[in-house]
Order: C-alpha cells, then sequence, then structure tokens
C-alpha cells in the first residue's frame, strides 16, 4: 500500500504515532520516527526492524520551528524525499476553566499541538512539491468541533488544526498534495492513562456510543488509508473515528 513510500510521523514513540509509524512499516514504507522521546521512539524502531521494516529516529521538539526544519532535511537526506507526514505530536495540558487556565498551560499547549503542526507543514511542503506531491494527515481529535470543559487550550488548538488543514488543501490541491485531518475519540493510549484516573476513562468511555474507548490502531488505519493512493481524491476533508461521540 505505500510500497517505496518516504513517511515522517511526528509523536512516534507511543500511542497513535507508534501504531501509524508500525502500520506504514508494514505496508512498505520508510518510517521517519520524530519524538522528543528518543527512547520511545528507539524502542518503535525496533520493532519495526523486527519485522523486517526500516526506519530512522530523529530528536525532535515540534514547538520550535528549526527542529521541524531539521526533521524534513534529515528525512530528505537520509532517503532523497518525502511522500507522506502526519503530524501526530500533542499533549493534553492543564486542566482548568477558561478564566482561571494558566498562561503558561496555554502557551504551550499551542505551541505543540497547534503551531507544531504549522511548523511540520511548513517544511513537510516545499519537500513535497520538488517531488511533485504527497500526503499530509494532521491529528485533530473530536475536540476540533466540539467543546470540552476546561480544557479551552486543547479545544483551541484542535480547532486551529481542522482550519489550518482546510486551508493548505485548497492552496494545493493543484500541486498534488492533500491535506487531511483525523478526529480521533478518546482512544486508550498513554496519554489519557497518565492524565485521568480509571474511574474517569470508564466515565469518558460511556460517553461513546459504542460504550468503550478507541484504539491506537484503529485510528492508525484511517491514517494509513488517507495517506495512501486509495484517497486520491480526497483532501481537505476531517475525518471522525470517535465510535459515534459526535453523531450524538
Amino acid at each position: 500500500m505505500l510500497k517505496n513510500k518516504i513517511a515522517l510521523v511526528t509523536g512516534a514513540g507511543s500511542g497513535i504515532g507508534e501504531a501509524v509509524a508500525q502500520l506504514f512499516a508494514a505496508n512498505g514504507a520508510s518510517v521517519v520516527l520524530a519524538d522528543m522521546d528518543t527512547d520511545g521512539a528507539d524502542r518503535v524502531l525496533g520493532l519495526i526492524e523486527k519485522q523486517g521494516g526500516k526506519g530512522l529516529v530523529v530528536s525532535t521538539d515540534v514547538s520550535k520551528p528549526d527542529e521541524c526544519e531539521r526533521l524534513v532535511n534529515e528525512a530528505v537526506e537520509q532517503y532523497g524525499r518525502l511522500d507522506i507526514a502526519v503530524n501526530n505530536a500533542g499533549i493534553a495540558g492543564p486542566a482548568a476553566p477558561t478564566g482561571e487556565y494558566p498562561i503558561d498551560g496555554w502557551d504551550k499547549v499551542i505551541a505543540i499541538n497547534l503551531s507544531g503542526v504549522f511548523y511540520g507543514m511548513r517544511y513537510q511542503i516545499p519537500a513535497m512539491l520538488k517531488n511533485r506531491g504527497g500526503s499530509i494527515v494532521n491529528m485533530a481529535s473530536i475536540l476540533g468541533k466540539v467543546g470540552f470543559p476546561m480544557s479551552g487550550a486543547y479545544v483551541s488548538a484542535k480547532h486551529g488544526v481542522i482550519g489550518l488543514t482546510e486551508t493548505a488543501a485548497c492552496e494545493y490541491a493543484t500541486q498534488g498534495i492533500r491535506v487531511n485531518a483525523v478526529g480521533p475519540g478518546f482512544i486508550k493510549t498513554p496519554l489519557l492513562d497518565k492524565n485521568l484516573t480509571p474511574e474517569q476513562l470508564v466515565g469518558i468511555a460511556a460517553m461513546h456510543p459504542m460504550q468503550r474507548l478507541g484504539t491506537a490502531l484503529e485510528v492508525a488505519e484511517l491514517v494509513l488509508w488517507l495517506a495512501s493512493e486509495k484517497a486520491s481524491f480526497v483532501t481537505g476533508s476531517y475525518y471522525n473515528v470517535d465510535g459515534g461521540y459526535l453523531a450524538q
């Protein structure tokens, strides 16, 4: 499905990013795994290599534009081009009402979850134009379409990711670059486990019509399709993988 493609995945050291990187490699892509957690990314690369796949780990803080530029440059230097990028790195941020939300928490969430996607595309797109096209998938959220109490920064960033995705898709639609966003519901990942108690996880699972949390692999399967030529007429779209959350 992705034979001989070069793919870049941010936040590849765990969770959804890990699942995407492994699935891409299993489908023939060489994968550049970007993460601040290089131990996690090295672990994922080890799993990929055990299955006969190929990849490269690059330590990257997506909130810094120079590091996003370096990441793309290293991918191109190693493999000669860039075909696919998944801008997945993100954090949950503090939980607080808007009138009490910590300023430093707001700045950090926006820097990683929104600016990090912009910085990624800022350097991914020129690289893709050199080989006349590519596919970019940005990780938004169900909270890119609806509000959620105590999560103002995260909700704002994810809304912004969808708008940025739609804008870039329109700009490059005739130049062979497709740009889409994915909106996971609450997914069973280390990020969720870190920020919620077991009791809260049960309550959140019940908020989905399917009465369960999603899995990282279920999200990765959608990302794989969007990245592939099977989605050749799909751009500027926002796809939910949310167990029916937004249908309510």
